[in-house]
């Protein structure tokens, strides 16, 4: 099937060459397999949108435009029924007034830089430090905040496209970045995120994609405690009691960290006696792969047993930072109108470098210069487990 691919910019110019059914009261526009419509507004002259995926089999993805976010995961279970396994919000409003990252793109640094600095070809960059003494996910309006220019690729299987150039220095990071990813929703049930980024200058980029899961069904009435995790990782970078690496690695062998077999989130979350947990409050920490190439290899795999959904994770990334939640309150109104995300209510495999590593040589670099380009990509494949 020949793609349509279409430019928010030039989108009346191609209404009329492609298969597009488009409903006037709603705004709203439907390709093949990409429904489009507005999400909310965020000036007079500026709108955010949604963009909803949809393959053969049913499954659905929307995301907005509006720093990325995932809005919806929709996949069936071992019985055929859909639900939306993902954490999100109704209303653009909410995520401009901040939520807790809830699906978006993470950048232009995720996770933690260790207090708010680094040091890049001899010149100290100081960055805000939103996060105790230390500077996460970006900053104060990291690429979450952002609206991401969006281009759709209708097709079998299909993507939406987005681009965004971070200015020299904004958020304290040197160099002009251009960052471009890709959604796209295949035909085995699998959402691939593909990330790249080109600088004019020395930088560090570690871009990532922060949704959370649950994948009894993200209703805020189930928490993630009996999914089944397995972590193809050997090693995990420990933390101090602000949640900076220490430098080392960590064996998993013999502690509440070792998931290299399958094992229920909930049976060690909160074993007080090893203080990597308490420092996290549970999970909050970066595992590294046993194979930690470029290669794309399966990293995860998460079963349901309820549901009999499985989730299996596929990265070319070194190393995943698994979280659970530790710090949902229930304060946040989510989906529905409800107040739904407590406490472990999902968890996230956030695929990427280690923590603070422009500060810790020793770990694998995070340095982008200019002529060379980041590339990395992520898979996360649904499927049910009879």
């Amino acid at each position: 099937m020949q793609k349509c691919i279409i430019s928010l910019v030039i989108l009346s110019l191609f209404l009329t060459n492609c298969s597009t059914k488009k409903t006037e009261d709603s705004g709203q526009l439907t390709m093949n397999n990409i429904e489009l419509k507005q999400f909310g507004k965020l000036n007079d002259t500026t709108s955010a949108m949604v963009y909803t995926l949809k393959n053969e089999n049913g499954m659905t993805v929307s995301i907005t435009n509006f720093g990325g976010h995932i809005l919806s995961i929709n996949v069936p279970d071992r019985d055929g029924k859909y639900a939306d396994i993902t954490h999100s919000c109704d209303s653009l409003e909410q995520y401009v007034k901040g939520v807790p990252f809830f699906g978006p793109i993470v950048g232009r640094y995720g996770n933690r830089i260790g207090n708010g600095q680094f040091t890049l070809d001899g010149k100290t960059y100081t960055l805000a430090k939103n996060n105790g003494p230390n500077s996460l996910h970006g900053g104060k309006q990291g690429f979450d905040k952002k609206l991401w220019a969006a281009t759709i690729i209708d097709g079998a299987e299909p993507s939406l496209k987005l681009n965004y150039t971070s200015p020299d220095m904004e958020e304290g990071y040197p160099g002009t970045l251009s960052v471009e990813v890709i959604y796209s929703l295949l035909k085995d049930n699998s959402l691939k995120i593909e990330y790249k980024a080109t600088t004019d200058k020395a930088t560090v980029v570690n871009l990532t994609n922060h949704a959370y899961f649950n994948l009894a069904g993200a209703d805020g009435k189930n928490n993630i405690l009996d999914h089944e995790l397995t972590l193809a990782a050997d090693k995990i970078t420990p933390v101090d009691a602000t949640l900076i690496p220490t430098g080392e690695l960590m064996p998993v062998a013999n502690t509440p960290f070792d998931f290299q077999k399958a094992t229920k989130i909930g049976t060690r979350i909160d074993d007080s006696t090893h203080e990597q947990i308490k420092f996290g409050g549970g999970y909050d920490h970066c595992w590294v792969f046993t194979d930690s190439t470029k290669n794309m290899k399966l990293g995860a795999t998460v079963y349901e047993p309820t549901s009999g959904r499985v989730m299996e994770m596929y990265t070319t990334e070194p190393a995943v930072q698994f979280y659970t939640g530790n710090f949902l309150n229930g304060s946040v109104i989510g989906k529905g109108g409800k107040i739904n995300y407590g406490k472990r209510s999902g968890f996230c495999l956030e695929t990427q470098h280690y923590p603070d590593s422009p500060n810790k040589p020793q770990f694998p670099t995070t340095v982008l210069k200019p002529g060379e380009t980041y590339s990395t990509s992520t898979i996360y494949k649904f499927s049910v487990k009879k």
